[in-house]
C-alpha cells in the first residue's frame, strides 16, 4: 500500500507596502515661493519613491492659500477624502509649512 505525505504549504508573508502621499503648501503666491512649492513636490516625490517599503500615492499641493482654514485648500481637503477611503497610510510633511495647524485640523476632523 502507498503511502501518503501531505505536505504543508509555509506561505512567505509578503510584507504589504505603506501608501505614502505628501502635503506641500505655500501660504502667497510670490514668485520666489512658487519655486518652493515646486522644490517641495519634487523632494517628497523622489523621497517617498526611493523608498522600497512606500507606495506612491501623489503629492497634494496647496499654491498660495493660507494655513489657517482648509475651505480654500482643496488639496488638503482632497488629501483629507482620500485618507477618509483607506487610500492612503502615511501622509508627510514638512514641520516649516505649519504641520501643527494640519494637526490640529485633521484632530478635529477625526473628533479627537
Amino acid at each position: 500500500m502507498k503511502k501518503i505525505i501531505k505536505i504543508e504549504s509555509k506561505m512567505i508573508g509578503v510584507k504589504k507596502k505603506k501608501r505614502v502621499a505628501a502635503y506641500a503648501r505655500v501660504s502667497t503666491s510670490a514668485e520666489r515661493l512658487k519655486h518652493s512649492l515646486s522644490a517641495q513636490i519634487s523632494y517628497y516625490s523622489a523621497l517617498i519613491q526611493k523608498n522600497p517599503e512606500w507606495e506612491f500615492v501623489r503629492v497634494y499641493a496647496d499654491d498660495g492659500i493660507s494655513g489657517t482654514g482648509t475651505a480654500k485648500r482643496t488639496e488638503f481637503q482632497q488629501m483629507i477624502n482620500d485618507c477618509t477611503e483607506g487610500k492612503i497610510d502615511l501622509i508627510l510633511q514638512s514641520l516649516y509649512q505649519g504641520l501643527h495647524a494640519t494637526q490640529l485640523i485633521c484632530l478635529k476632523m477625526s473628533g479627537i
